[in-house]
Order: C-alpha cells, then structure tokens, then sequence
C-alpha cells in the first residue's frame, strides 16, 4: 500500500510540475495550484485574483481519490499567511510586519512556486514577495511519503536597506474542515506535567501559549489534536487533526472558531516580549508545524507521530530501545560520596541495571551541600569524590554497567567562580535586582552570547574528553528566563532575546551532536519542561516528571503518549514513600508502570527490602524480554485513565505480532475485581500463548496464564484480567505461536 501511494503521489507532483497553470505569469505573479499529499492527507494550495496564496483545500482523502470542484466548493478557502494590511481584518493575523518606513501594511503576492522530491519526503516551497516593500516569504511544506505527516514553516527574508519589525510572525496556519470540533491538549504545572483536558470549540478564539522562556512544556504543551465531524474525543474512530510545534522556547498557539463550524489553526512564536528585529539582509526561520490527520482518533493521530519520531526525529535511537538506568538523585540528592555511590553501583548490577547516572552534587570548587552554590564551576569536587569521576567510572564498567552524569550548562549560582569572574554573563534587566530562581541564588546564562556560547559547549566537550566512557548525559534545566535583559544584544536587539537564547541553544546542541552522536543525552528541565520537538532531534528522551509516583504517572504516560513515542520517555521506580506525594505504592505496581517507556529507577537500593530488591530484579529481568515491543512497537492505548472508571490499559504490537499488554488499577477507593479487555488489533489469523510477567513475590500468576488464545476470540470476547486489589497491576506478553 505504502509504495502504491508514493507512487500515485510521484506522478501527482509530476503532472503538477508540469501543468500550465503552474508557470509563472508574465507580471511575475504565480497563476496556478499546487496539490501537497502525505498518505492520505491531502491539501490544495492556490494563487488568487489578488495574488495572494490561498489554501483551497485541506482533508482526509484515500491516495487514490482526486481533490475535484466538489470537494473544493464544500471547503472554505483560507490564506496560505494572513497577512495584516490586505487580508480580512476580521480574522486573525499570522502576519503583521512594521517596514523601515513605519507602515504597518504588508501585501504579499506568490511569484513562485517550485517542488523538490527526496526519497522520504517532497518539499513544496512557495515564494512571496511584498508589492510594497522589499519583503520576502518563503513559505515550505514537507510531505513525507513513509508516514502521514507535514511539516510546515516559513523563511522571512528582509531585502530592504534598513531594519523591519516582525510583531508577529507565525510558522504556518491550517483551515480545518468545515464542522463542529473537539480540543485535546495537556496542562499541567511542576510535578503535575501532562493532563489531559478535552473541550468542545466555541466561537471565539482558544489560545494556548507559554511564556516561560526557557522551558515551555511544563505548563502546557505546544501540542493540540483537534476532533472533528461533531464526533467526540475517541481512540479508535473519529477525524483528527494532530499538531505541535517543533519550537523550545515560548509558543503561541490559537484556533479561531466561527459559528461553530468554521476553524482556522495558527502557530508559532510566541509575540510576547519578542517583536522581532530583522536586519537589512537578514533571515528568520520559524520553528516547524509538524502535522498529521487521520480518520481513526487519537491513537491514529499517536501511530503517526511516533513512527515520524522514530523515522526522521530521534536522533540515533530512533527505531532502538534504550539503557535501563539506575540514576541517584532520589536515593541521595547532594549527599553523592565514593563508599555510597560504590554501593548503587553494586546494588544496581544485582537487579540488572545497565547504566548508573550520578545526578547533582558531584561538582564545584566549594562543597555543594544544596542549589545554592556552585552551578557554573563544572570540575569535580574533591572533598566528596577525592580521586575524581574515574573511579566510579571504573566501578561501573567494572559490574558492567555504563556510566552517565548530570549537567545545568545554562544557568549559574551567584555563588560561584564563573559568577564572580563574568556577573553580565548571567541574564539581568539594567536597574532592576534579579530574580533568583533554586537557592535564591540561581540565573540563566545569556545563551546569545558567542563566549557563553563556547564555555557551554566547552563543558560537554571538557567532561567527554577527559571521561571519554561517559555514555550518558541528563541535562537539566531548572529556572525560567526570569531576568529579561542581556549585557551583549544591543539595545535595539533586546526583543530578540526569547527567540535568539532558543536559536542558541539549538546551535549548541547541534555542534555537541556533531563531535559527539553517541552519547545518549536526557532533556530535563525540572521534570517535564522540555518535551518538545523542537529539541528531541538533539535528544534521546525526556524526563517527564519530578514526580515518581506511580500511580500519579499512569496518567502522565498516557498524556505523554499522545505525542512521544515510549521510547523517549523516561519512566523510572521511585521510592515509597513517594518523595513528593508521600503515597506508599507496591514495589510491583511501582515496576510495572515503569515499563510503561524506558525503565530505570530513581531510588536508593540500600533502603529497599529484600522482598523489593528481589521483585525488581524480576520486573528487570522480564522488562529486558518486552523492551523492543514497549519500545518500538506500534501503541494501542486500550483503557483511558481519564476514563472514571478505574482502569488503565495499553497495548504495544511490534512487527514480528508480538504483544505486551499493560493493564494498572487507577482508583484507591474499592477494589476492581476482574475486567474484560477487547484486544482489537491483533492481527487476524494468529494464535497467542499468553503469559503473565513482573509476577508478584511469593505469588502465583493470574488464570489467563499459559492459555493459548485466537486473535478472534480476544477480539471478539476479550480477554478476562483479575485485578482484586488495591494497586493491582498486571504485565502480559503475548507470543504468537500458530497462524490459520
């Protein structure tokens, strides 16, 4: 089906390419449409009478269909760009631009229009210039052929002689098909990432933003699936529209709803504080609009988004699985010493951990007892660890088990060495005392910066080189951009600076990449603050929250899931009591959520039982036999822990129809008893021995154990799960053993 439907696209573009209304114009206007189609997502662009760029058709619709008169007079026609000055003043802007001159007017015309086909993907770039000003836009769309997906972003080109402001300067806008809809985003806040909220669209305007600076996922994710057809929020049916941008800095995203029937999407940068200075020869790339639509629900809109993740984003794990990690933070937060960090390591090669991360505490020239001192003075505290990283390091490999470590390169302590050496290398408004974030002592480093820049990068490069067996990097990112002002932009580039400090840190990353692809590095940005796209092709996962409760987590996984592959989730055992809820949770439950993503732990094993220690091993030992499915496989997420009805279920399907089912108890108020699962994706034909894992301590496993069962009767009749208990659990492996 794939190689049909890149092959009907192939010839689509040909003959678009080729099509007499596609030739530029004698007044160097573009008169033509342009068809853009990714599976069966398929969008009509064309020129107006105007010449403005308009889209004239976006929808589902089978590779094998065309977009004809009856599909395009049903559709309402939208700007390509929205552009303030001569678009309808009605509607909202994606566009508003103030000249050297001081006019506020901008009229842009499509000149051209030219399409390049790649193996994975086709780009269609149109090119608008401002009848006006000496103004350029380009405006991409790559439509990728191996899986449904857009992405979609604008170039804006300053050709005049003096400076322009760009008050607002979105990535791409999107009509949504003509009918009532549905929003599905996630809100949160520290230690609460990742709710899941659903509502009906109204007439008006739904905005979600962050103005964070720094860290924009915390709060609310730069990431919406809107349902459409009047149909309800569902995970198998329903059309959907699944977007986010690809952006790690502030964000703005809007839907403008018309009599309930009319919806226009618009996103991008987030305005605020950050009317962008344009250079007289220079250029602003905006962050990418990744996009999908599909006619089943949620978990299509997931399906795609995880396959586009693992295909063109991740960096090398992509389609890989990764380590099982012991990391200290929770077992000893600052306390990190030789004799104890010894122990973890030894602790953690019983149970079968792969890799060991010493988090904060390992650092400064004065002794680092809390976040108030130190950040910044990145060399190995002697008083704690006299011998160095080196020993541990060995220790570590010694019980074979790769060793990571934890790094804050954008901020820095008051009291601190770097912040006594260069005070204007730290973010600060001129007059104003600064607002300190952990400790009351900690700011940002100004990332605009070249000298910052070369000392952030010199902090990775100086630990890999010195420690070149170093696998493993958690970079965290704890305060938000506080302190508006920078000692290096000049005074007329200070609005620059929540666009540019994101600019950077790209930059940064991209150059560590370069010199250093191998080493699996952590986004961390106080839990959950930066799981984005605009920084996970840098990145190999995402922490996802500071809070390691379990059963708080069923229901942060399954935000996270809507967009992030299991993959690129951090998802690790924590102690009980919890540190942050204080809730008591089974050490199997604990486990068995962990394997929901990429399991680790976050514990201090000295202080585990030996029952614990024993079960964990086990869950460990069974993980390493479902990892790849977990991990790699295609997601079906069966039961919503949103659903009130005390029940969540997931399940993962690899290539090879093998299956790993995830079923947790999500209410502490009464006891579940049994349910029945309809497991309606197996592949029809195949007969599955089904066996329970993570099988509690000293008990036995549940009674669908050991049966052999069709695809069809588990469709059919479901599957029958004991969960009789507070904080009941239940992992199954699914082994396909017979086909019809």
């Amino acid at each position: 089906m794939r190689q049909r439907q890149t092959t009907v696209t192939a010839i689509i573009v040909l003959l678009i390419t080729l099509l007499p209304c596609c030739v530029k114009a004698a007044n160097g206007v573009w008169n033509g449409c342009a068809e853009i189609r990714s599976g069966s997502m398929a969008m009509l662009l064309s020129s107006a009478d105007d010449g403005s760029l308009q889209i004239t058709y976006f929808g589902y619709l089978p590779a094998t269909d065309v977009i004809d008169s009856t599909l395009t007079k049903k559709f309402r026609p939208m700007s390509a760009l929205p552009t303030f000055g001569t678009d309808d003043v009605a509607q909202p802007m994606a566009l508003q631009i103030t000249h050297g001159d001081g006019q506020p007017t901008t009229n842009l015309q499509v000149t051209t229009y030219a399409v390049s086909e790649q193996e994975r993907y086709v780009q269609h770039t149109f090119t608008m210039v401002d009848t006006l000003h000496r103004f350029e836009v380009h405006l991409h769309y790559k439509a990728y052929k191996h899986v449904p997906m857009i992405e979609a972003w604008t170039e804006y080109v300053n050709n005049s002689a003096t400076l322009l402001v760009l008050n607002r300067f979105d990535s791409a806008t999107l009509p949504l098909p003509q009918s009532a809809a549905w929003l599905t985003h996630l809100h949160g806040s520290w230690a609460n990432e990742c709710r899941l909220i659903e509502e009906r669209l109204t007439d008006g305007i739904k905005t979600l933003f962050n103005t964070d600076g720094a860290r924009n996922t915390q709060t609310t994710m730069p990431a919406v699936m809107i349902t459409l057809n009047d149909s309800l929020p569902a995970e198998d049916r329903g059309l959907t529209l699944a977007a986010t941008l690809a952006w790690s800095g502030n964000y703005e995203l809007r839907i403008a709803s018309q009599e309930g029937r009319y919806h226009q999407f618009f996103a991008g940068i987030n305005p605020q504080a950050s009317h962008y200075r344009l250079d007289s020869g220079a250029t602003l790339v905006t962050p990418r609009l990744a996009f999908t639509l599909t006619n089943e629900g949620k978990g299509g809109a997931s399906r795609n988004f995880h396959q586009w993740a693992r295909d063109e984003k991740m960096l090398h794990r992509g389609n890989g699985t990764g380590d099982i990690l012991l990391n200290s933070w929770e077992g000893v937060y600052f306390d990190v010493n030789q004799p104890t960090v010894k122990k973890m390591i030894k602790e953690a090669s019983k149970m079968g951990c792969e890799l060991f991360v010493v988090d904060d505490g390992w650092f400064g020239t004065t002794y680092r007892r809390d976040n108030s001192s130190a950040l910044g003075d990145w060399n190995v505290d002697i008083q704690k660890l006299r011998d160095g990283l080196q020993p541990l390091i060995d220790i570590a490999i010694k019980h074979g088990m790769k060793f990571g470590i934890w790094i804050e390169p954008e901020a820095v302590n008051t009291r601190s060495e770097l912040f006594e050496k260069h005070p204007d290398w730290a973010l600060q408004a001129k007059g104003i005392k600064p607002t300190m974030g952990r400790g009351e002592t900690q700011m940002l480093l100004d990332m605009t910066n070249p000298e910052v820049q070369r000392f952030v990068y010199s902090i990775v490069d100086r630990l890999l080189t010195d420690y070149p067996q170093i696998a493993y990097i958690k970079w965290d990112a704890n305060v938000p951009l506080h302190n508006y002002g920078s000692a290096y932009l000049a005074a007329d580039k200070q609005q620059n600076l929540y666009v540019d400090y994101h600019k950077a840190l790209e930059n940064i990353i991209h150059t560590i990449r370069e010199k250093y692809p191998d080493v699996v590095i952590q986004a961390c940005a106080s839990g959950g603050g930066r799981m984005n796209y605009g920084l996970l092709p840098y990145f190999d996962e995402c922490w996802l929250s500071d809070n390691n409760d379990a059963f708080e987590r069923v229901k942060k996984q399954y935000g996270a899931s809507l967009f992030l592959p299991a993959n690129a989730l951090a998802t690790h055992v924590g102690s009980s009591p919890d540190h942050t809820t204080g809730r008591i949770v089974p050490i199997k439950y604990r486990t068995d959520v962990a394997m929901n993503g990429r399991m680790g732990l976050e514990l201090l094993p000295q202080n585990m039982t030996e029952t614990e220690k024993q079960q964990t091993k086990r869950a460990i030992a069974d993980y390493k036999l479902l990892r790849k499915t977990i991990q790699t496989g295609q997601q079906y997420r069966l039961r919503s822990p949103y659903d009130n009805d005390g029940i969540a279920a997931t399940m993962y399907l690899d290539s090879d129809t093998q299956a790993v089912l995830l079923v947790y108890q999500t209410t502490t108020d009464e006891n579940t008893g049994s349910i029945n699962l309809h497991l309606c994706h197996l592949p029809d034909g195949v007969s599955y021995m089904i066996e329970e894992k993570n099988v509690a301590i000293g008990e036995t496993a549940s009674s669908p154990n050991g049966k052999i069962v069709d695809a069809e009767t588990l469709k059919t009749e479901g599957l029958t799960i004991p969960l009789s208990r507070q904080y009941a659990s239940r992992v199954y492996l699914l082994t396909p053993v017979g086909r019809k």
